[in-house]
């Protein structure tokens, strides 16, 4: 039995959906998204996370 034989699967791949796209390039932020990632970022790095037992 040749190599070719067992790597052969037993159900091919579907094909991808057309809807699976993805944008060519991403988009730049608008100035709400990057003040609002601007203060979650500020907010998370001055409190401090606890587990909890």
């Amino acid at each position: 039995m040749s190599s070719t034989d067992r790597d052969v699967d037993a159900y091919p791949e579907p094909p991808a959906s057309p809807l699976w796209h993805r944008h060519p390039k991403a988009l730049p932020l608008t100035d709400a998204q990057r003040r609002r990632n601007y203060d979650l970022l500020d907010t998370a790095s001055r409190t401090s996370r606890t587990t909890a037992a």
